[in-house]
């Protein structure tokens, strides 16, 4: 089982990354070119993998394979966050050199609210078996509701967050660089503190990761209930975020039928939920099950047209399809 050293070590390796990729990589505010985010993308699938097999050396061929696993699982969740980024980005203009610094400190605070998550499903978990069951019905919901929706629309306006961040803070009308927090001169000329439109976008991409994470954590539970492999297997997955956002953004609307294959998975995992008590299903087959589903629907994306205007995707703080 893993040890209190694991998650010390684990957590310092990623704060190690992180500052590499931010103080060295990427200090300067700069465009990624679809090559540099593929190379990227590269080192994280790379990590993810040799950290599977560390955990297959270590803890044997069980958890290496629901490692693997709930990495798939919570990877493709996460193109729904790509089509909030692409929307909330495009909405509020954000220059394409400034987009990287957003979705860096964005996947900071993500990784800090899904530990907590984790933690508290975890322990409701222990302490109460019958949630399994609620988590199960939850995700057979979503994944219907999403196969069946039309999406959601953009309405960033009527957000509340939105909103409070206006009625908490001063906004500057422009972009000030990669600064998140200003001084300028209030209507009466004394300088004041004011957010830049950079932190309204932050706010409201940590805000939708909150949202996306509601059925994400408990899908993956679906899959392992080891505390230590649901948190490890989310943090390469949103690591790897960003630079699949760069890899993707321009193609990502081709893949229509991506969203019936995530409703499946979500379904999926929520029977093997629902079903826990009755029948385990060797986690080997549920990894297949999850891969082709997914390399299914994009399959089928490419080589089935789609029929009429490109489909936008949604965005809206909530799911609903």
């Amino acid at each position: 089982m893993p040890t209190t050293s694991w998650w010390i070590a684990f957590n310092t390796l990623v704060l190690f990354l992180l500052a590499l990729d931010l103080g060295i990589f990427n200090r300067k505010a700069h465009v990624v070119s679809v090559r540099e985010a593929l190379g990227w993308s590269a080192v994280w699938v790379t990590l993810a993998l040799a950290f599977g097999g560390w955990i297959g050396m270590v803890m044997g061929r069980q958890p290496m394979l629901e490692f693997y696993a709930g990495y798939l699982v919570e990877q493709a969740l996460s193109v729904d966050n790509l089509f909030v980024f692409i929307l909330l980005f495009g909405y509020f203009k954000v220059p394409l050199d400034l987009q990287h610094r957003v979705l860096f400190w964005g996947i900071l605070g993500a990784l800090l609210m899904r530990g907590a998550m984790i933690a508290a499903g975890a322990v409701l978990l222990a302490r109460f078996h019958w949630i399994i069951y609620l988590f199960g019905a939850f995700l057979v919901i979503t994944g219907i509701r999403m196969a069946m929706g039309s999406g959601a629309e953009v309405e960033p306006e009527s957000n509340p967050v939105l909103r409070l961040v206006r009625r908490l803070f001063p906004v500057t009308k422009e972009f000030h660089g990669q600064a998140f927090v200003v001084r300028e001169p209030g209507p009466d000329g004394v300088l004041r503190r004011a957010v830049t439109p950079l932190f309204v976008v932050l706010v409201l991409v940590e805000t939708t990761d909150i949202v996306f994470a509601v059925d994400s954590i408990p899908a993956i539970f679906g899959v392992t209930r080891n505390p230590f492999l649901v948190y490890t297997s989310n943090v390469f997955a949103i690591l790897g975020l960003r630079s699949l956002y760069f890899v993707l953004a321009g193609v990502v609307g081709r893949f229509h039928l991506l969203k019936y294959g995530l409703a499946l998975v979500l379904a999926f995992v929520g029977l093997k939920m629902l079903l826990s008590d009755i029948y385990h299903l060797n986690i080997g087959v549920s990894l297949g099950v999850v891969a082709s589903l997914l390399a299914g629907s994009v399959v089928l994306s490419l080589l089935i047209p789609h029929k009429g205007p490109p489909e936008e995707p949604p965005v809206h703080l909530h799911r609903d399809g």
